[in-house]
């Protein structure tokens, strides 16, 4: 836990893996802008287009330090995380990295470790209740995603449970985020994933997103994760996102904000097993998090790509 009264900052030392990610550079952002110090893990040390947007960051010269690192060598996993008291995770590699990063931690004596995992862990579920909004307690069925041959769900879904097993084997306190799809304005050079999407539905194309169920603010993201290792009473898994929606939501939302654009318009809903919910995340709501409106978050990150060049 953080060393001050408050539980916040202090000089603690934190380690982000995949730091220089979407989601991690604000993740470094915020935690350097409470006080912390950071090891943060890039791919390529030589490589300015993962480490140019990190070292400009307010406090990076005293309490930034980036550490080249592959998840699936733990020989390479355990410099970063020594003396790190609490660990940040952000895995693309599935189980291994996982568990590498986990084993780093236990054995260096991280004392809480929280966990960016997906809503896609979460669906899809064919045994959750039709009337019920999807919440912490669902897990996707693999091998359903493995018929849909939708392998980033299962990746997701594996290193979460793996994640979870570990911890109750070898006593290590675990905390898990499971965000839905992020957006926001980002500090990387380059777009990630899930701003193609975005990126390519407001140049016209049709989005194939079939577990769509909403989507998060990078921001909220970077404070939820703060909040979660802030917090001790922290327990579990925490559905991170805005509110529960169907995609022909998210695309009617968007031609209505930027009826300029060719966005089209979605003729059909085939997610009838979505259940709509306002709020749904009660877990991270309780602990303080607001989570940013839909249309800024939007709005946010069209600016960001007009200010970049990109669209």
């Amino acid at each position: 836990m953080a060393s001050d009264a408050d539980g916040r900052g202090g000089g603690d030392l934190v380690c982000v893996t995949g730091g220089s990610g979407f989601i991690g550079s604000w993740l470094v952002r915020l935690l350097l802008a409470r006080g912390y110090s950071v090891h943060a893990t890039v791919k390529n040390l030589q490589d300015e287009g993962e480490t140019r947007h990190l070292l400009a960051l307010d406090g990076a010269g005293a309490r930034l330090r980036l550490f080249q690192m592959d998840l699936l060598d733990l020989t390479s996993v355990r410099p970063a995380v020594e003396g790190a008291r609490a660990q940040k995770e952000l895995l693309e590699p599935a189980v291994k990295g996982t568990l590498n990063v986990l084993r780093a931690a236990k054995d260096c004596g991280v004392a809480r470790v929280v966990l960016v995992s997906s809503k896609v862990a979460m669906v899809p579920n064919p045994n959750w209740p039709a009337d019920k909004a999807i919440d912490d307690d669902s897990w996707a069925d693999v091998e359903l995603l493995n018929k849909l041959q939708y392998w980033y769900g299962i990746s997701k879904t594996l290193a979460e449970k793996a994640a979870w097993d570990f911890a109750e084997q070898e006593g290590l306190q675990l905390v898990v985020l499971n965000p839905g799809v992020v957006l926001g304005p980002f500090l990387t050079p380059s777009v990630n994933a899930s701003l193609l999407l975005f990126l390519r539905l407001l140049e016209g194309q049709t989005l194939g997103m079939d577990l769509y169920m909403g989507c998060v603010d990078v921001r909220d993201v970077a404070q939820s994760l703060v909040t979660l290792y802030e917090s001790p009473s922290a327990r579990g898994r925490h559905l991170c996102m805005e509110s529960i929606e169907r995609l022909v939501d998210f695309v009617d939302k968007i031609v209505d904000l930027y009826p300029e654009l060719s966005v089209p318009r979605m003729l059909e809903d085939k997610q009838g097993w979505v259940v709509r919910a306002k709020n749904p995340s009660k877990k991270l709501i309780g602990l303080g998090v607001r989570f940013t409106p839909f249309d800024k978050t939007i709005k946010d990150t069209v600016e960001c790509f007009r200010n970049k060049g990109i669209i």
